[in-house]
């Protein structure tokens, strides 16, 4: 039976209106990355890490999910009768979710959590958050962070992604640059599985990756029911 593998990136989201680091109305454009996003920027100045997440997390109330996302769940329905569904996202919103999506894994983590990072207990908070947080597990006040993978941090979940991969009979990545790692290795992780693993590229802007045997250069929202076409018999 054929298992498939999907990464998304945050191509998908965008479409949805999900703005990047830059496009918060130019609120953060003075801050870099490392200003708010690695674990030394929360010891330095967990106020302002704070205030990031939640202009991110706040902006979650008034997006959707999209064509797309809502494809997706569709296809994992669908290919359950036909053998293992794995899909993989780099994203921390969690439209996936809110379109049906089940099979799923944030290898870089999810806004609307939160990790104590005393104890290591993770929540569901969809408010803000701050520094006066106690964790309800261990009491610790303070220590209550994002549950986002930040620079110079382990991606979630490796082990079982890569074994997705090893048994991927179908491998798609939609809506990402493939240039960071490790999901950039996903590609050439299942062409070398020896499998004869289909991959597919969905992308307005195709990476040119030749580890893709199939390229729809298209975005995710006009991508994505045409892969269901491809992959689904009888699939319009």
């Amino acid at each position: 039976m054929p298992n498939m593998l999907v990464l998304t990136g945050a191509g998908i989201s965008a479409e949805s209106g999900i703005s990047t680091f830059r496009d918060h109305h130019g609120l953060w454009e003075r801050h870099r990355f490392e200003d708010l996003a690695t674990p030394e920027a929360f010891r330095r100045d967990p106020v302002l890490v704070h205030r990031f997440y939640n202009v991110r997390r706040a902006q979650l109330k008034t997006v959707a999910p999209n064509a797309a996302h809502l494809a997706l769940a569709a296809l994992e329905r669908a290919w359950q009768s036909q053998g293992e569904f794995l899909l993989v996202t780099q994203n921390v919103d969690d439209l996936h979710e809110r379109a049906g999506s089940t099979r799923l894994l944030h290898m870089h983590g999810e806004i609307r959590k939160l990790r104590c990072a005393a104890c290591g207990d993770v929540v569901y908070h969809a408010e803000d958050a701050g520094p006066a947080l106690a964790c309800a597990c261990c009491n610790a006040v303070g220590r209550m962070r994002p549950n986002i993978v930040w620079f110079g941090e382990m991606p979630f979940g490796m082990d079982e992604i890569y074994e997705a991969a090893a048994q991927a009979d179908v491998f798609v990545a939609i809506g990402t640059s493939g240039m960071v790692y490790p999901a950039a290795g996903l590609a050439d992780a299942v062409r070398q599985n020896g499998r004869r693993c289909e991959t597919i590229e969905i992308n307005p802007k195709p990476t040119g990756n030749p580890a893709f045997r199939t390229v729809i250069a298209e975005t995710a929202v006009s991508g994505v029911p045409k892969l269901l076409g491809m992959v689904l018999p009888g699939a319009a």
